[in-house]
This record gives structure tokens, sequence and C-alpha cells, in this order.
């Protein structure tokens, strides 16, 4: 399904180079190649390849030597052979590239080329000034009952996806790719196995969802420069999309397998490890990447973003969900126990929060929201006794209320809908005059 790194080494040959530097290797362990001969040419990010045949990334410069961490085997390098470093010059996307799956350096899966578009751009680009950006817009639809009333999405807006392995988050991601207003959508598929890759473009996304987006992939046997170079090029195709005027849907996957890659390359650059080993330089390196979304600025468009993030064990004080519920504008929890009884998406919505919330909705939408929150609350806090027989009808009228409209209610937030004002219509219905 990916072309192979001499393909890989071929196209950015073709595509990013305009002079070359050449060096020896001077030294080779498992993870990284020494290039001597090069002070003061090379950069951070540029390339490397070696006989022809094998591609790496400049990742620390020591003053005497470059070192580069290889992104294929090493296998038959020697000390002495020769190494051309290439300036990466950034990467140019297309409109073209709508429908299309690529790798990393914008190559396609199918092996049709893959066009590149007039305009340069860098794949480390300095934010948009705070100053120059507006502020979040208005709400969207996004085809989900969930999301257009307890969770409203706006545009703009940046929201983390916490979830642990087999519970729903691609599926989620493929609804959320299919139902969202939006007039493009990038996706990042980062450390996924092949065949999910497949499925989920082919059979989850399907015709109706590539048609409008542009998928970005980077697989779990591809060493960790490719899979951050993905996850670089998504931002940068999404920031492309914005300048031209146009909404853009930026779905995620994951931000944890994103860092997991940057934890490899700065401890092979030398870098300290810290909290689980990763480097310090972590959290600077995330929240660059998550602030890359957000508002425009001027005529460009903007650009929401999704970032799924996996929580082993559930456990959402590990150090990457930690960090990313501090710097996303609210998060979405997907329960294991919600998903094992049938219902999805499997939102936990006492724990998923939406910092778009007061404003994104009206005075009596909010009061909506708050009563089906103290409803969904009151069940889930009284549910032992409930299935067990020990709560005697008439001991609470809050839980009596609960247990009325409890399973309507459950249905209503795992269900799809057709806007955000018909949404609210069928959550006004279900709770009644208790507002």
């Amino acid at each position: 399904m990916c072309p192979g790194l001499e393909e890989i080494a071929r196209g950015l040959v073709a595509g990013l180079r305009t002079e070359t530097i050449w060096g020896q290797i001077s030294a080779i362990d498992s993870g990284a190649i020494r290039i001597s001969g090069v002070d003061g040419l090379v950069r951070i990010g540029d390339q490397v390849e070696i006989e022809g045949r094998l591609a790496g990334e400049i990742i620390a410069i020591d003053g005497r030597c470059a070192v580069a961490m290889p992104c294929g085997s090493l296998g038959g390098v020697a000390i002495g052979a020769r190494a051309s470093v290439y300036k990466d010059h950034g990467a140019r996307p297309s409109a073209a590239w709508l429908g299309r799956v690529l790798n990393g350096f914008g190559e396609a899966f199918d092996g049709a080329p893959a066009p590149r578009g007039e305009r340069l751009m860098s794949l480390t680009p300095p934010p948009l000034p705070v100053s120059a950006r507006r502020g979040l817009g208005a709400r969207v639809a996004t085809g989900l009952a969930a999301f257009d009333t307890f969770l409203p999405l706006c545009r703009g807006q940046r929201v983390g996806l916490f979830a642990g392995s087999g519970v729903g988050k691609s599926s989620l991601l493929a609804d959320l790719a299919k139902g969202v207003d939006a007039d493009v959508v990038v996706l990042a598929l980062i450390g996924e196995r092949s065949r999910e890759v497949r499925d989920f473009v082919e059979e989850t996304l399907g015709a109706e969802g590539r048609s409008r987006a542009v998928v970005i992939v980077s697989t779990c046997d591809e060493p960790a420069p490719v899979k951050r170079r993905a996850a670089l090029l998504a931002m940068t195709t999404a920031e492309y999309f914005r300048d031209l005027g146009k909404h853009v849907l930026v779905l995620f996957d994951s931000v944890t397998r994103f860092a997991d890659a940057y934890r490899e390359i700065g401890l092979t650059a030398g870098e300290t490890p810290s909290l689980r080993a990763y480097p310090p330089s972590t959290f600077r390196t995330v929240a660059g990447l998550a602030e890359r979304a957000g508002p425009g600025a001027g005529e460009a468009g903007d650009i929401t973003a999704v970032f799924a993030v996996l929580v082993a064990g559930s456990d959402m004080d590990e150090p990457i969900a930690d960090m990313m519920r501090s710097i996303l504008d609210g998060h979405v929890v997907l329960d294991r126990a919600i998903a094992e009884r049938g219902r999805f998406p499997a939102i936990d919505i006492r724990r998923s929060v939406s910092r778009s919330l007061p404003k994104a909705a009206s005075a009596e939408e909010n009061r909506l929201l708050s009563d089906g929150r103290a409803l969904i609350a009151a069940y889930e806090e009284a549910a032992t006794m409930i299935q067990t027989g020990l709560y005697t009808k008439g001991g609470d009228p809050t839980i009596d209320r609960a247990i009325a409209v409890w399973p309507e209610l459950d249905r209503f937030v795992g269900s799809s809908s057709p806007n955000c004002e018909e949404a609210f219509a069928a959550l006004r219905k279900i709770l009644g005059g208790g507002v």
C-alpha cells in the first residue's frame, strides 16, 4: 500500500532539494547516523540520502557533526560512506489532493502521481499572531445529537477525543468527517496499522467522506521522523485550504502517537527524559501542533480540529492526556462501559466538556443542557440502587424523573441529528416540562 523507502527518497530528490551538501558517515548506532564534514552547512530538518537509497532527517547538530535519524534499515551502511544532505524547503499542497491518500512526503499511496501546488509552504511555520486571530465562530452542525447539544463544536474550536482502544473512536471520527459542516476535511492518521488505514478509508469513511477529504497517513511500522513529518504535513495542508478562505476540519488520530514519535526523536537527539521518558520539550511541541488550528485572520478561513488522544486503561492523568486537556477548548471522553452496553458513540456526557459553552447556546438552550446533565448525573449516581431494586419510587423527585426519561435520553446521546435546531427540539421533547 505504501511506497518503499527508495521511492520516498526519490520523491524527496525530485520535489524538495535545491542544493546538495556532501558529508561522510563517521559513526552509526541503532537509532542514529553521525555525518561529518557538514559543519555550519546543514539545518535541523534537512533530509539525508546515503548512496541514493536511504532517507533520513537531521535531528541534532553538535558543532562537529550532524546527527541524522534514519527512515529505514541501516543494513549495509558502512563508516566512510558518502551522505548527501538536501535542504528541506517544505511542501506544496494542492487542491488536487482532495480525495487522495498521501504519505508524509506528499506521495500518493495508490501509486498515481500526486500533483504539487505552486505555493511552497513551511512544515513548521510561525503561529498566527494572537492579536490577529478572530474569536470562535458560530456553532456548526455535526450530524450527531450529542455534539449539536451537550458538546457544541464551534468554527475554529479545538477539542480532544479521549478514548481507549476498541470503543468506537474511528467510527466517531468517520461520522464527524461526513457530518460536520465544513468545506474541506484533513485526516491525519499517525501510527495506524496498514489494514486499519485501508478499512478506515475505504469502508468506514467511504466515497462520500473521501470526496472532500485529504488523508495523510503514516503507518505504525514507519520510523519516527516519517510519522512526525506526516503530522506536520497534515497541518500545513489544512493551513493551505484555510488561506484560501475555506473552513477546514482537521481530524487528527492520534496526538499520542505523534508524541511517542517525538519522544523517540528527542531521546535519540540527546534530550533528557522526564515524566514517562517524554523529553521536557514535548509539551511545547504538542502545544505548537494544536495551536496551528483555530480561527484564522483577515480573509482566511478557520481550522476546526478534533485531536484523538489514546488513553491506556482510562487513565486521564497520563502525561499526554493531561497535557491536551489543558491546551484544548474542550474534551470528549469515550467510555468503555458505555460501548460494552452497545450505545455508540460511547460519549460520557458527565466527563466531557465543551469550552464554547455557555456562549455557543441561547439562555433557553443552556437551561435545557443544565437540566439534561443533572438528570444524567442523578441516574448514573443512583444506578446501582436502581438496578438492584434498592431504590423506592418517591424517595427523590429528581431520581424519579431521571428514571422516567433515562431510556430516551440515553438513546438521544447516541443518535444522529440533521441540525442543531432539530437536536434541541428533540431534547426539549424528552425533558418535557421539567425546565
